[in-house]
């Protein structure tokens, strides 16, 4: 009983409105079938007319679990109801279960499923009796309907494609960049050995060697480290250098207001050093959230915060701006909302996006460092 009860709640709170449509759907036309055989048309047929609207109309409610179904159902029962003579009230009502059926078929099938339905769709509407009105009626909802759920599917596609290439394409500079941090950072080590090894006077023999094997072993795994990641380096003929952290943080916001945004930095707690990923993740989607604010809010103030905390830190850029079309995720911040949700992962961190309260934009990020 409490399952139900909640299962009911649910639903009250956000109701299935394509099942709600097609509930209406279905008794719209067993409505007008009704008052149309009450006023004459179909006398001898009355029965069969109202099972062809029932049987055109509700099977929509099933899309979910039963779409060819509902669909192969839903597509007889209509071509036999609008080949039967000129556009009737139930007309109305079965062409548009019928292109509504054959749009989301088009959107969730392949491209050559599709062709397939209309060249069926075409031949079976022209040759189910006499072209008249409601035949034409139909043939041009049918078409109009696949070629929609077509594109539909086909820009989905694509959409899925373009993130999952910038997805990629974010890890491998991602890998660049660690490569960059670690290797700097590998290489100090065996630097550091070998000058304590060759400045301190009187050691030991036995710390000499161990300073030694240390140096070799931070060598060896800077070699091999560049061995693996070394291919995804971009050949700019650079040299390994640290990347950006926090410390060129100010630098990143006055380049920020040369170009005409207004910037106001806020600073929460104490700071404590962080490992270098930590670092470069926060200075990145800070980066991305400042060019992302001027190119979708020109002018806009911008608000960037960090906030230490004892296991975290917390990262919230927020511009002052219109807001995203919508108040959607994707909105505002392109394919660079990818690579932030790339760079939050590989820390073990969180991030979210979207509209904020008030109007504008915000990214906020949660980075555990400990």
């Amino acid at each position: 009983m409490q399952r139900l009860r909640s299962e009911l709640e649910r639903l009250a709170g956000r109701p299935d409105w394509p099942l709600v449509s097609g509930l209406a759907l279905g008794l719209l036309g067993l409505l007008e079938a009704y008052v149309y055989t009450r006023g004459g048309g179909f006398e001898d047929d009355a029965t069969t007319t109202f099972v062809l609207t029932l049987t055109a109309t509700l099977p929509l409610v099933f899309r979910r679990t039963h779409l060819k179904t509902a669909a192969a159902v839903t597509s007889l029962s209509t071509l036999f109801l609008v080949s039967s003579g000129e556009p009737t009230p139930e007309t109305a009502a079965v062409i548009v279960a019928q292109a509504w059926v054959l749009y989301l078929l088009a959107e969730r099938t392949r491209g050559w499923v599709t062709l397939l339905l209309g060249v069926a769709f075409v031949l079976l509407t022209l040759s189910s009796g006499q072209v008249v009105l409601s035949n034409l009626l139909l043939l041009a909802a049918g078409i109009g309907a696949l070629a929609i759920g077509n594109a539909r599917r086909l820009g989905g596609e694509v959409s899925e494609v373009r993130a999952s290439q910038a997805a990629l394409e974010e890890r491998a500079r991602i890998a660049r960049e660690l490569h960059d941090v670690v290797a700097h950072h590998v290489s100090t080590i065996a630097i550091q050995a070998d000058t304590a090894r060759l400045t301190t006077p009187g050691m030991p023999a036995e710390g000499g060697e161990r300073l030694e094997a240390i140096g070799q072993t931070a060598r060896d795994a800077m070699t091999e480290m560049r061995r693996v990641l070394g291919v995804l380096r971009t050949e700019d003929g650079g040299e390994l250098a640290p990347q950006p952290g926090l410390d060129r943080l100010g630098e990143l916001l006055e380049t920020a207001r040369e170009t005409g945004t207004p910037v106001r930095f806020v600073l929460d707690g104490r700071p404590v050093p962080l490992p270098p990923s930590v670092e470069l993740t926060a200075f990145r989607i800070v980066q991305e959230a400042l060019t992302n604010a001027r190119r979708h809010a020109p002018g806009a103030p911008v608000e960037v915060s960090l906030l230490y905390s004892d296991d975290a830190l917390l990262v919230e850029v927020r511009d002052r701006g219109p807001g995203p079309p919508g108040g959607g995720e994707s909105a505002g911040g392109g394919q660079g909302l990818v690579g932030m949700r790339e760079r939050v992962t590989m820390v073990g961190g969180e991030l979210r996006t979207g509209a904020a309260d008030g109007g504008g934009f915000t990214v906020e990020a949660r980075l555990p460092w400990r």
